[in-house]
């Protein structure tokens, strides 16, 4: 049993349900309003942590807090891309592969309806230099990707292989703010037609541009 510094007795239960609090409060803000706009007393503050303290309690510093979200998300993504491996088996078809690039990434945002926040988040993550390296270490942890990563560059010529860092930023950088930017379309909320009709519909059309991608020629 945990004990905050007042000395009160924190249940294990209360505790996981104050983490999850934080943990999605701080999504939210972050990917409304900014990483270094929002600090830990303003998300204890809009989480209902009545403790200042409450935050940097659970978490530490703002650079654990994006560790334990994206730890968090990372661990239902690796069980969509597992499975999605799994289905395509030793396909040759360099589609199937950058299917299983995408899909985990909108399947996640299309289970848990509207309005989501984590591409947004990670977009802004991505682009800052301090916070991007968290987001690296976490992705190298992950057995599927490096199967994914592995298995899709087999099936691509072997001239393109001194493009593979650079694609690989490329295609990574086009998913998550395509992602982000239909987490932010207004026509989301308003029930309105967009570009694409549902995250399955833009998982099909990042496929699609990811492949070209990464079959352009190298001059």
């Amino acid at each position: 049993m945990a004990v905050m510094a007042d000395r009160t007795p924190v249940q294990p239960e209360q505790m996981c349900s104050t983490r999850e609090l934080i943990l999605n409060t701080e999504e939210r803000l972050f990917a409304e309003l900014g990483v270094y706009a929002v600090s830990n007393r303003r998300v204890g503050e809009a989480a209902g942590q009545g403790n200042n303290a409450a935050v940097g309690y659970h978490f530490g510093t703002k650079a654990d807090l994006v560790r334990a979200i994206t730890r968090k998300y990372a661990e239902r993504i690796e069980g969509n891309r597992v499975r999605l491996l799994a289905a395509i088996g030793g396909s040759t078809d360099v589609r199937d592969w950058v299917s299983c690039l995408v899909r985990p990434n909108t399947e996640h945002p299309a289970a848990l309806g509207s309005p989501t926040w984590h591409a947004r988040f990670c977009a802004l993550v991505m682009t800052d230099p301090a916070l991007h390296r968290i987001m690296v270490e976490e992705s190298l942890n992950s057995p599927s990707l490096r199967q994914l990563g592995d298995g899709l560059w087999r099936r691509l010529p072997r001239r393109l292989d001194e493009a593979r860092a650079e694609r690989a930023s490329m295609a990574r950088h086009l998913i998550f703010h395509s992602c982000a930017e239909r987490e932010r379309e207004r026509a989301l909320v308003e029930n309105t037609p967009t570009p694409r009709a549902n995250w399955h519909a833009v998982a099909t059309g990042l496929g699609e541009a990811i492949v070209g991608l990464l079959r352009a020629p190298v001059t």
